[in-house]
Formats: C-alpha cells, sequence, structure tokens
C-alpha cells in the first residue's frame, strides 16, 4: 500500500471545529475494529456477500481517512465478492490494518 491514511477530509468535514474532529475520529476508533471483525468473520466462513456489504459499509471509513486508491480497490473488491471471488482479500486488509495502526497512533 502506498498511500497513508490521513486526516485531511475530517479536517474539512470539521471546518476547524477540534471539538467535532475528536468526537467523530472516536467514533470512526470504536467502529472500525468491529466492522474489520465483522469481515474477517464473513470472509472465513465464506460468506461472500455479507463480505460485500462489510466491505461496502468499510469504503466509507477508508474515504474519511484519505485513501483514495485504496477505496477503488475496496470497490473492486465489493463487487468481486458479489459474485462470490475473493482475490484482493491480503490487499483490503493491508488496507484495514494501515488504517487501524493509524487511528491508535492518533490522540482523540
Amino acid at each position: 500500500m502506498n498511500e497513508q491514511p490521513n486526516l485531511s477530509y475530517v479536517h474539512e468535514l470539521s471546518g476547524g471545529d477540534h471539538d467535532f474532529e475528536k468526537n467523530f475520529l472516536r467514533i470512526v476508533k470504536r467502529e472500525l475494529p468491529l466492522d474489520a471483525e465483522r469481515f474477517r468473520e464473513n470472509i472465513a466462513a465464506e460468506n461472500f456477500k455479507e463480505a460485500a456489504a462489510n466491505v461496502h459499509k468499510l469504503k466509507h471509513k477508508i474515504s474519511i481517512l484519505g485513501l483514495e486508491d485504496s477505496h477503488r480497490l475496496a470497490q473492486e473488491y465489493e463487487l468481486q465478492l458479489r459474485e462470490g471471488v475473493n482475490k484482493l482479500e491480503n490487499s483490503f486488509l493491508e488496507i484495514l490494518d494501515a488504517m487501524m495502526n493509524y487511528l491508535e497512533k492518533i490522540q482523540t
């Protein structure tokens, strides 16, 4: 993964309201591990339709963290999963790991 998570979108969305940013990031930090775990469970069970729904939900968080290329990969992966194809799992897991590592490092 070449691109790095960032808070550009969050800063733009907040209009400089630091309390909003903190609260917003707390929500993302709380939800991301849960959403990622649901995805992992569905992939392990080869429940690709549900995994596609998980990817769809995770795409929003990918966008929030400014990962444009990763968002495109997630879109492709979602479509593949809907067709029962699981070729991009490792790449998607890299994205999730990068996001979680990034969020662990930022203070809220």
